[in-house]
């Protein structure tokens, strides 16, 4: 028995009059969706357990079944794992973006896309001016990075740059959390020793000095100044220590090997916590002119060897933050007819049966450009499957599935119903 699950980021969205009151999956060219959902069985996945921010983080974490009030530590330390850092016992790490600020507001999330060559000069230049014993910047792809403090202090608000497009950033400082301007927390170094952390106000007074330094450097960079780049600011959030995450080969016996496939340090990261092969597809870009593909292949190869593989497509989600109606309609499209097409009738031609999930991980509207923490549209299907009666794949078709409304904690039990009946 195999397994498969293809995310498409962001994917699910609201009505758009422009669209004579469609949503984009109503509206997008996508028959090979739209013939699996008329094979299969849908429903609508409450991707986001209850006290946590619709965040791709959060989303793909508990699509996996993990319990995120035990496991969840933040996306810094998760795109810590994607891009190789290993986290040490005292490491607090946040993800970094590099953005751009005008007026005293943000005005682009991740500084105008940055290539890779530009954002290693910056982390370089950011590191040798601000880096210490306490603090690095470790370099990602484009305008994701990390920003690791040393005894740092999880226990902190920090606001996420893509949710403030518009705002003054001065008014999104970073603050300790309630009850933890002046309280400690502790780490047990690999001796068994516990050492105390920095407090939650002592934390947040670093990383308020790191941005207010980084705006004053980057905007008289050279790169800056000429116009070669747009970012002239970072931008930390959503950090935390290292997780203790089971693999799933450990929380699913259907599962003894797996692989993760994207372009998003942040879903690579999940992957190696959950014990999944990283797969690098050359030309997998995150953005719009992704490699589909590279990635569709890369997955039907992955199948032949191994029980699970997670596919991971950014490029509607980006869209979606841009607020880019036409590039996100293309996304889907692209998502249809290059990735989900080819595997799909690949693996349904194989003897071994192979179960194929596709869904969102949030919604990201294209006329709000934030998640949203809605339900998303859900389809599971493999061969002899009985069908339900939903013959499109939408955010509406799917209230009438088979499934119902279910919570993520259901999600993995659904997919290894199958195997469970017939064995």
């Amino acid at each position: 028995m195999k397994y498969i699950i293809i995310i498409g980021d962001g994917m699910s969205d609201h009505p758009v009059e422009r669209l004579g009151g469609k949503t984009l999956l109503q509206y997008a060219d996508k028959p090979c969706m739209d013939i699996i959902a008329r094979q299969g069985r849908t429903g609508r996945l409450i991707s986001v357990p209850n006290g946590f921010l619709p965040g791709s983080e959060v989303a793909n974490t508990a699509i996996l079944g993990y319990d995120l009030n035990e496991v969840f530590e933040g996306r810094g330390p998760l795109e810590a794992a994607g891009m190789g850092y290993e986290m040490t016992a005292d490491d607090m790490t946040l993800r970094c973006n590099t953005i751009t600020v005008s007026n005293d507001k943000i005005i682009n999330h991740k500084g105008g896309y940055i290539n890779d060559d530009y954002a290693e000069t910056l982390i370089e230049y950011l590191n040798k001016e601000l880096g210490d014993k306490r603090v690095n910047f470790v370099r990602g792809d484009q305008y994701r990075h990390l920003l690791v403090i040393k005894g740092g202090n999880k226990h902190i608000v920090c606001a996420s740059p893509h949710e403030h497009i518009g705002e003054r950033w001065h008014t999104l400082r970073v603050k300790p959390e309630n009850g933890w301007a002046d309280r400690h927390d502790v780490y047990t170094d690999a001796n068994g020793n516990e050492h105390q952390r920095m407090t939650g106000q002592q934390t947040a007074d670093i990383l308020n000095m790191l941005i207010e330094k980084s705006h004053t450097l980057l905007s008289a960079h050279p790169l800056y100044k000429s116009g070669e780049i747009k970012a002239n600011c970072i931008w930390p959030w959503s950090g935390g220590y290292r997780p203790k995450m089971r693999k799933l080969s450990q929380m699913y016996h259907n599962i003894k090997s797996g692989s993760v496939i994207s372009a998003v340090d942040l879903i690579r990261g999940i992957g190696w916590y959950a014990g999944l092969d990283i797969i690098n597809v050359e030309g997998a870009t995150g953005l719009a002119n992704t490699n589909y593909e590279g990635k569709a292949q890369a997955a039907i190869e992955a199948l032949t060897r191994q029980d699970f593989v997670f596919v991971h497509v950014e490029a509607t989600d980006e869209a979606g933050h841009d607020g880019d109606l036409e590039t996100k309609l293309q996304a889907i499209s692209n998502l249809d007819h290059r990735l989900i097409s080819p595997i799909y009738n690949n693996v349904m031609k194989w003897d071994e049966p192979v179960v194929m999930a596709i869904l969102p991980d949030h919604p990201t509207p294209v006329e709000m450009r934030i998640h949203v923490n809605e339900p998303v549209p859900f389809i599971i299907y493999h061969k002899g499957i009985e069908p339900d009666s939903v013959k499109t794949y939408d955010e509406y078709s799917v209230i009438n599935g088979a499934y119902g409304t279910i919570d993520s904690r259901q999600f993995m039990e659904k997919l290894f119903e199958f195997s469970l009946n017939n064995s």
